[in-house]
């Protein structure tokens, strides 16, 4: 009994900071100099502006995946597209939005991969602002897989913001 609970013990502490690290980054403070370009750096010649006032020139959808892929990763990358297709058809068709299911197995997106750090079945948002990519990997909408409406909205609110909508 005590053996499972110091194995217990032990998994707690490895994969809890690796569940909060999936998070870490959503809600970052922007500030953006004289010039109009954007750091996460404040300084005195800095200004704060709340991310969904400053809408991004670009922002990427991206599902990465391993050529093994189970139900719910098949899920998000249906989910996810039928979102950005259905309900920003003027952004994507603009150029403005872009979405991408990518195999991380075949060697032509390793570069890809290691830009985002993905290693697995995973969603990131980038939103590009001056050139400068913003890269965020959004672990929610695993749990909103079961709930079509409820993942295309909370995935349509998240790009709206980032587009300053």
């Amino acid at each position: 009994m005590l053996m499972k609970k110091k194995i217990l013990l032990f998994s707690l502490i490895i994969i809890a900071p690796l569940l909060l690290a999936g998070c870490e980054g959503e809600n970052k403070t922007y500030y953006f100099d004289k010039d109009g370009n954007m750091t996460t750096e404040k300084s005195a010649e800095t200004e704060v502006v709340p991310a969904r006032e400053i809408p991004a020139d670009k922002v990427q959808v991206f599902l990465f995946h391993a050529a093994q892929r189970c139900a719910t990763c098949i899920a998000i990358g249906k989910l996810a597209g039928e979102t950005v297709n259905e309900r920003f058809r003027d952004e994507l068709k603009a150029g403005k939005i872009e979405f991408k299911e990518i195999n991380i197995d075949l060697p032509e997106n390793k570069e890809l991969a290691l830009k985002f750090q993905a290693s697995g079945s995973a969603l990131f948002l980038n939103s590009n602002y001056n050139g400068e990519d913003h890269i965020v990997q959004n672990t929610k909408v695993w749990q909103l897989t079961g709930n079509p409406t409820a993942f295309k909205d909370y995935l349509e609110g998240r790009i709206n913001a980032l587009l300053g909508k």
